[in-house]
């Protein structure tokens, strides 16, 4: 019988950075759980930009006004219900945390990608930890990823503005359209850039692949908005940490 295996599209952002950033035999994160968090909170923001329910207009985050299917919804009513809007770094703040984590690893789970393993055994609590069950799902991740990895010119980042084809001849915009379509089948996915982006800003694209040139990768984290979010915050995270180790 023919079973049909899951496939990296089918993953939100923020399930395929998790799937990523978990160590598939035990269960644990492969970065720190500040950045675990942090970088998930980002790739929510991500999951909604890409999705097209939230913008970012100058220096803030606005919803748009459309309403997709979305396992975030509760996040998106977050940032529509707010009196006033804030920044993509102040998002990341209030949307980091352990029940984002653990929501996003749950709904992993229901779908057979991982396993809930520990809490209480014998009378002793244990930590929560999801090895991989199915290790299909990340070996298509990382399969596109290399794949985008070998085509680097082509990563652009998700939120790059077209040209404006109002002001273009006729001749122009043919000619640019044929070209588009002609690079369709090799240029990647904007859900594998930004994914590539948020494994950057979370230190944890060195390690996946470490012979990858991270030039261009620290350019794509810097240059998304949802992931120089997430950099910026773990900045704020590491000095002050560094500034309560000195106290």
């Amino acid at each position: 019988m023919n079973v049909e295996t899951p496939k990296a599209a089918e993953l939100s952002l923020p399930q395929a950075f998790l799937l990523l950033a978990t160590n598939d035999k035990d269960g644990k994160p492969e970065v720190p759980v500040f950045a675990l968090r942090t970088t998930v909170a980002g790739a929510i923001l991500a999951e909604l930009d890409l999705l097209g329910a939230i913008e970012l207009q100058g220096k803030h985050v606005w919803a748009t006004g459309t309403v997709p299917q979305t396992d975030f919804q509760h996040e998106l009513e977050l940032i529509r219900g707010k009196s006033r809007p804030h920044t993509p770094k102040g998002w990341v703040a209030i949307l980091e945390g352990r029940a984002e984590v653990r929501r996003v690893y749950e709904g992993m789970a229901s779908q057979g990608i991982v396993e809930h393993v520990g809490e209480k055994h014998l009378g002793r609590f244990r930590p929560v930890r999801y090895p991989h069950k199915d290790h299909a799902p990340e070996e298509a991740l990382l399969k596109k990823i290399e794949a985008a990895l070998s085509g680097a010119s082509d990563l652009k980042v998700p939120d790059a503005a077209p040209a404006d084809a109002g002001t273009a001849t006729a001749g122009a915009v043919d000619a640019a359209m044929s070209e588009s379509k002609a690079a369709e089948a090799t240029t990647p996915d904007v859900r594998t850039t930004a994914l590539i982006a948020l494994l950057q800003a979370a230190g944890l694209f060195g390690k996946l692949f470490p012979d990858a040139d991270r030039s261009r990768a620290n350019e794509l984290a810097r240059d998304y908005w949802p992931t120089r979010a997430v950099e910026d915050e773990l900045r704020l995270i590491r000095l002050a940490e560094e500034e309560a180790a000195t106290l």
